[in-house]
């Protein structure tokens, strides 16, 4: 009987996850927690504290915050996706180098991911797929060429 529940969420995740830019937010939510991350180093690890302190945690809790807005608002990614890369970029004065180079990299493909991303976009059709249909429509076709008139 469990089995029956654990069956049904997985289309369900799967079309929650096909209505919103998901890879891109989770992205930057993920960039922004690296950086978060990063900001917990020891002293002898840390390359750079950043401009007052406050900016070096401000501008990733801003990003973790941005991707979860781009997972569940999907409405307003475009706002959210242009503040998000500023944000991403920012961090690369603020923390740490943008959290080594990691942090701000998953930041920017994130918001660019988000930006990028069409609503009713129809799914993509693969080479091989789009190679039997045209074998199929074109196989009936010679059939009919071959018939005496």
């Amino acid at each position: 009987m469990p089995e029956r529940p654990r069956q049904a969420l997985r289309p369900a995740f799967r079309g929650w996850r096909a209505r919103r830019p998901f890879w891109g937010g989770l992205l930057l939510a993920l960039g922004g927690g690296e950086i978060l991350f990063t900001e917990k180093a020891s002293m002898k690890v840390v390359m750079h504290i950043g401009m007052q302190g406050l900016a070096g945690y401000l501008l990733p809790t801003l990003m973790v915050l941005l991707g979860l807005l781009v997972l569940f608002n999907p409405g307003q990614r475009l706002f959210y996706s242009l503040t998000g890369i500023l944000v991403s970029l920012g961090t690369w004065l603020t923390s740490n180098l943008g959290g080594f180079f990691i942090g701000l990299l998953l930041g920017a493909t994130g918001s660019c991911l988000a930006f990028g991303w069409l609503p009713d976009q129809e799914p993509r059709v693969s080479r091989r797929k789009r190679r039997r249909q045209a074998r199929a429509t074109a196989q009936p076709l010679e059939e009919r060429a071959g018939e005496p008139a």
